[in-house]
């Protein structure tokens, strides 16, 4: 994982017990191809020593402003004139409080106000009890930070340290990792509304019994989280997979065909981009039955009659804000062979400015997979990659194409 080569990144840390988090943070963040500067107060220090978050970076950890280490004794300079991105997990109360009144009473706080604000952003992880988070002057502080420059990174519902339960816990690291992330990347889908389908769809036979495929939904997935990277809202229509949603996106499980289709008209009116990439089934048995269709030992198999689902991605580019240009629409085609006829035939059947074509058997159930972009004016091949790093430039691709 390279998300983030290249990349200097300031991790502080202040007094929380989600400091047990930061040491597996600071880890993602080195396996992301990032070099990992860790700050601590001295409350951080209370919870986890600065020996372990050495151990886990690799480089020595600053926890005062006069370390006499910088030989223009400026280490809140220093420190974040080297830094892409300052990331505080756990962010106190306190220093929440801090940031919001200007105070630089220690290194942390002296390097978060130094820093260039122009260029080096600063994420906040809040982390706290519940009664704390929801206290009037943590909300007014909060507001103030934001209004300064920082982005609050939210916070999870759940147990907590001192037995309580409510809002208030550090995100994840995994989702910090992608918060951080998004935070660097160009935001080219900024104010940008997606719609997206992802996933097989399922048809029942019977109670037990249905017709389905051997799509996993990762591209589906992968590309929501790109958008959202890119600074969509991304909504995620979702079939019948076993996968974790991506950080920040708004997800919707369906089943069926007209599942999906009920779950798609009810969104797709608030949306600026919507991209098809469920492999939804073609037919679906004509009268499903109420009980297990059984074996009676004649050796007869049972008739199925089947009726076509309804086209989702044709009715939603066949309406009028498709048409008229308001929602930009791409679908996706998984084909088994003749890749480009198949995908050229079905971009102007379904009359959709960018159709997507890949060979199924090739791609479904994988993490990699290669891509072919088919519009009026030709094609283009994106050869074979991991599935992030074809739907980023897949998201690169179409921003380019609203934008123009």
């Amino acid at each position: 994982m390279t998300d983030l080569a290249g990349k200097h990144i300031v991790l502080g840390l202040t007094g929380g017990a989600a400091c047990f988090k930061a040491a597996a943070l600071c880890r993602l963040l080195t396996k992301a191809g990032a070099t990992v500067q860790v700050v601590m107060t001295e409350a951080a220090e209370q919870f986890i020593t600065a020996t372990t978050m050495q151990a886990l970076s690799g480089r020595t950890v600053y926890t005062s402003q006069w370390d006499a280490r910088e030989p223009n004794a400026m280490a809140h300079i220093n420190l974040s004139r080297e830094a892409d991105a300052i990331l505080i997990a756990p962010t106190s109360a306190n220093f929440i409080a801090r940031l919001a009144q200007g105070r630089c009473d220690e290194l942390l706080s002296l390097l978060c106000v130094a820093r260039p604000a122009h260029r080096v952003p600063l994420l906040l992880a809040p982390s706290m009890n519940r009664e704390m988070w929801a206290f009037p002057a943590t909300q007014r502080n909060l507001k103030q930070v934001v209004a300064d420059g920082a982005r609050v990174l939210g916070v999870n519902a759940g147990d907590q340290a001192c037995g309580e339960v409510g809002d208030g816990r550090m995100l994840e690291p995994e989702e910090l990792l992608q918060d951080l992330v998004a935070a660097l990347t160009p935001q080219t889908l900024a104010g940008k509304r997606l719609l997206i389908t992802a996933g097989p769809t399922y048809e029942a036979i019977d109670p037990v019994r249905g017709i389905t495929n051997r799509s996993s939904g990762k591209m589906g997935f992968a590309i929501a989280r790109a958008a959202r990277e890119a600074g969509a809202q991304v909504t995620l229509v979702a079939g019948p997979v076993n996968l974790t949603t991506p950080h920040g996106v708004s997800r919707l499980n369906v089943t069926s065909a007209r599942d999906m289709l009920t779950a798609v008209q009810a969104q797709v009116d608030a949306a600026d981009l919507f991209i098809a990439t469920a492999a939804v089934a073609d037919w679906r048995p004509a009268n499903a039955a109420d009980q297990k269709i059984k074996k009676d030992g004649s050796g007869q198999v049972p008739e199925l009659a089947f009726v076509e689902n309804p086209d989702i991605l044709a009715t939603v580019a066949h309406s009028p804000r498709a048409q008229s240009g308001a929602l930009y629409c791409v679908g996706f085609a998984a084909e088994s062979q003749d890749l480009l006829a198949n995908a050229q035939t079905k971009r102007a059947r379904k009359q959709v400015p960018l159709l997507v074509g890949n060979i199924g058997p090739q791609t479904f159930g994988l993490d990699d997979n290669a891509l072919l972009l088919v519009d009026a004016h030709g094609h283009t091949e994106l050869p074979r990659a991991d599935k992030l790093t074809l739907a980023r430039q897949l998201v690169a691709e179409v921003a380019r194409r609203l934008a123009a």
